[in-house]
């Protein structure tokens, strides 16, 4: 199978760099040229929800996480090359965790990062062998960027 070099990209950030707000931006340009398919949409949530825990919006993070494990429901175990039935899991318990916070049956607990397993040798081979060339993002971004207009002006 050939896969997406945003898709890869969003597994390098994922995984390696744990920059989840480049996560959402690679992904959300695949999910719109894919025409906003669902799956997408599970795996770009997944990352956004670890991106609000991270910034301290539990409640954010919950919803997000719970969307993605709900999302990514309909689709079998191991998709596009990954175990979508471990991060489905791993997502609907962190969800479950951050629910529990907020309703103060749980301590708040520390952050931790999840990771995507990747089956297909295939493309852990392309995500080896793209992560060579694809550099992080140091500082990582924090938040939206401004864009220049064409006369170079911020927008």
């Amino acid at each position: 199978m050939v896969y997406e070099p945003l898709y890869v990209a969003y597994l390098i950030y994922f995984n390696r760099d744990r920059d989840y707000f480049e996560c959402h931006e690679v992904l959300e340009e695949l999910w719109l040229a894919r025409e906003r398919d669902p799956l997408y949409k599970g795996l770009l949530q997944a990352a956004v929800g670890l991106y609000h825990y991270r910034s301290g919006n539990v409640r954010g993070a919950r919803m997000m996480l719970a969307s993605s494990a709900g999302r990514l429901e309909k689709y079998p175990a191991v998709t596009l090359g990954i175990d979508l039935g471990k991060l489905r899991a791993e997502c609907a318990a962190y969800a479950q965790r951050l629910e529990a916070v907020e309703r103060g049956a749980e301590a708040p607990f520390a952050y931790y990062d999840l990771d995507i397993e990747i089956v297909d040798g295939a493309l852990a081979k392309e995500v080896s062998l793209r992560s060579r060339t694809l550099a992080p993002n140091v500082p990582q971004q924090r938040g939206p960027r401004r864009r220049k207009n064409p006369a170079g002006k911020q927008e």
